[in-house]
């Protein structure tokens, strides 16, 4: 402060003193001294500037790291391919050779482990990740005449359905290689065709058509017991089937009547689905034509069903109401017990059917309940649907990936992405959920036979 009074002032000691001689150089010395020190607090002029140091924006938090896993077959005698793409980059992570030709791919629940089906015989089995190599995947020869068509695996084993041995194997995991522990024999008027689980849930379910047409038929696979419980008559021609994540509904899709049977998990029975306030609500619920594949909204409290239709005219989708009774619904539910909950008024109601394109084979659902997404093989196209409105919002064209057979998704924020594949082009269409278009293509080295993803 002295210092600044000095030099607003003009300097008053110096002219006010006026020493001479020795005393006076002195005192200039002292004060250039003073001046420069006052200077240097300055900076460059006499005005104090200040120094701002920036600070970088810190963007969103980084999303948790996810996969699309992606078999795909480079030609009928040579070995298939693993890739493994990068959720946020769209990125090949990893490329490895598995079994011949393959035509199945399957992820265990944790989404930690892959396995597939090939034409060689054999089911291979991999690590989900960043440094998988060729010489990690382990090789598992099956059965004579096997013929394997679907893999379901539970906490400790696996399953894969035996067409051609009216079977189904059950396979330890642990220690690897997957090995046989038994076979649960399916009647000879029957052959398996797909499994509907959940990983965890008490028991699962062998669906299987009966040979020649008609009714097929479930069988309980009891996972404690590792035995066959009951088996329960369902629709004509069931081909797919799934489980809500409680274990407590499985749903059956039935192709040659155009219905979705309910199976009461908990009791291990066809369920009663109440008929009111939904008049005509029955099992097996009537849905579209040749429904095929399915998808369930867990937020919403709906199953969303892929109708194939005649191939020529326009498939659909149906999207069926399936609550279970709840603290919020007792007031229509009086008999409701949380542990082994009802269906809630309206469980098994058509909400919509919404017809898209031609010849639709899969539909994925994005997990906060917004939309679905649809692949439409003889449009080559995917139907987007809004399931508030229950109304196709977009379609998407497919160029790269024409007759596309295999559609799976993984929810995301602010974006999340649709993997598409066909057996028809070695390049795999991946889809933003922002904009619903096409982000960009990514080669496979083969042709695409499944995309799946370890978080939906």
């Amino acid at each position: 402060m002295r210092l600044g009074r000095i030099e607003a002032e003009g300097t008053p000691e110096v002219r006010i003193n006026r020493p001479s001689g020795r005393s006076r150089i002195q005192a200039i010395s002292n004060f250039a001294l003073a001046a420069v020190a006052f200077g240097s607090l300055l900076g460059c002029g006499n005005t104090y500037r200040p120094v701002v140091s920036s600070i970088n924006p810190v963007g969103p938090a980084a999303q948790p790291q996810k996969f699309a896993i992606v078999a795909s077959s480079p030609g009928p005698n040579l070995p298939g391919l693993i890739t493994i793409v990068d959720f946020s980059g769209d990125s090949v992570l990893v490329t490895a050779n598995v079994g011949v030709a393959p035509y199945f791919l399957w992820l265990n629940a944790s989404g930690t482990t892959g396995y597939t089906l090939n034409t060689d015989k054999t089911l291979t089995s991999f690590d989900i990740s960043t440094s998988l190599q060729t010489r990690d995947v382990i090789q598992t020869t099956l059965l004579n005449n096997a013929n394997p068509n679907s893999i379901f695996s539970d906490v400790t084993a696996l399953f894969i359905t035996e067409p051609g041995r009216n079977a189904v194997a059950q396979l330890r995991e642990s220690p690897p290689p997957p090995s046989l522990n038994q076979e649960f024999p399916i009647d000879p008027a029957y052959s398996p065709v797909y499994i509907a689980g959940y990983s965890g849930a008490p028991r699962a379910y062998v669906i299987s058509q009966k040979t020649g047409g008609g009714p097929g038929e479930v069988s309980a696979i009891e996972m404690a017991s590792s035995t066959i419980s009951t088996k329960i008559d369902v629709g004509s021609n069931p081909v797919y089937g799934v489980m809500t994540s409680d274990g407590k509904r499985a749903f059956i899709m039935n192709k040659g009547d155009n219905t979705v049977t309910v199976i009461n998990a908990q009791t291990n029975q066809l369920d009663v689905v109440p008929s009111l306030p939904a008049p005509g609500a029955v099992n097996p619920i009537p849905v579209g034509t040749a429904p095929l594949w399915a998808d369930l909204v867990p937020t919403r409290n709906e199953l969303v069903v892929a109708n194939e239709g005649d191939g020529v005219s326009k498939g659909s989708v149906s999207i069926i109401n399936i609550p279970l009774c709840s603290t919020a619904a007792l007031p229509g539910n009086p008999n409701c017990d949380a542990n082994n909950p009802i269906d809630a008024n309206g469980f098994g109601q058509v909400l919509a059917t919404v017809p898209v394109g031609v010849d639709p084979q899969m539909v994925a659902v994005l997990q906060d309940g917004s939309r679905a997404y649809v692949i439409n093989k003889a449009d080559s196209t995917v139907s987007v649907v809004n399931l508030t409105t229950n109304t196709v919002t977009a379609t998407i064209p497919l160029p790269a990936t024409p007759h596309p057979t295999f559609i799976a998704c993984i929810s995301g924020t602010p974006t999340g992405k649709v993997y598409v594949t066909s057996p028809e082009s070695d390049q795999m269409t991946i889809i933003r959920t922002d904009t619903d278009v096409v982000e960009t293509t990514v080669p496979l080295q083969g042709k695409g036979v499944m995309v799946r993803t370890q978080l939906p």
